[in-house]
């Protein structure tokens, strides 16, 4: 299952995806799903909204009525690094929800929380990356949590360079796929985030290049070349009533719902 926040991150990876099917949840939810040339994969992919509680929310909507076997977030986000430059890729290790902590008399005391990204897709991500000589993949940390970050001398930025120091970047959502991925069966997950922006104040002049559209096509094809190393496991064998397999692919077992084709 691929999961995405904004609609340009979902036009890039649907370019991947052939013979799309759309699928409807009872509660109005909507998924495509695709094949993956060159893969064994049906995969599902969704265009969420932004947010990170939105996020954790719909994913476990998602899992649960689909069944996924791996669960990758693509999408755009903001570099805190000067070495990190637009159009790069930041892979998670882990993801970081950046607003844990508690305000004393002395100042803010950190209370982090972290997920750390399957091994099994982190592996395929490093092996994939070597293939991708035209993309600069960099396997770091991301920070996730409701901001957007156009100010590098703002007080967020500063709890982030004092308590999240590791972090290449900023976006809003991983963290919560990466929950809901934990507590639903501790399933594999993994954040791929294309650079487009440096998460100061030149933000808004620079989202006016196109770069954009530029970093989210570069985490759809990290996110593509990832899955052409990843295999599915061998799926159950179907039952009878009211379900749906898709053999070898990204998800089986119950559908809550009505499917629409």
């Amino acid at each position: 299952m691929v999961l995405t926040a904004l609609a340009l991150e979902y036009a890039a990876v649907r370019a991947h995806l052939t013979d799309r099917a759309e699928h409807v949840h009872r509660d109005g939810t909507r998924v495509e799903v695709g094949g993956l040339d060159g893969t064994p994969w049906q995969v599902a992919l969704a265009e969420l909204g932004e947010g990170v509680v939105n996020a954790a929310a719909m994913t476990t909507q998602l899992v649960t009525w689909l069944r996924p076997q791996a669960i990758l977030f693509v999408g755009i986000a903001g570099s805190l690094k000067d070495d990190i430059e637009i159009g790069d890729v930041v892979i998670g290790t882990k993801v970081y929800g950046i607003h844990g902590g508690k305000w004393t008399p002395q100042g803010f005391l950190a209370r982090p929380e972290a997920w750390h990204a399957s091994n099994a897709l982190l592996q395929a991500a490093r092996s994939a990356a070597r293939d991708l000589p035209d993309v600069r993949s960099h396997f770091k940390p991301i920070a996730s949590g409701d901001v957007v970050l156009a100010d590098a001398e703002a007080e967020i930025a500063g709890h982030l360079r004092t308590h999240y120091n590791d972090t290449a970047a900023i976006e809003m959502e991983g963290s919560g796929a990466a929950h809901a991925a934990h507590v639903n069966s501790q399933l594999d997950a993994l954040v791929i985030r294309g650079i487009s922006d440096h998460a100061d104040a030149t933000k808004t002049a620079t989202d006016t290049t196109g770069s954009r559209q530029q970093a989210a096509r570069q985490a759809a094809e990290v996110a593509r070349a990832v899955l052409h190393k990843h295999r599915p496991h061998t799926p159950h064998p179907g039952s009878a009533g009211d379900h749906i397999t898709f053999q070898g692919g990204t998800f089986y077992g119950p559908v809550i719902g009505k499917i629409t084709g």
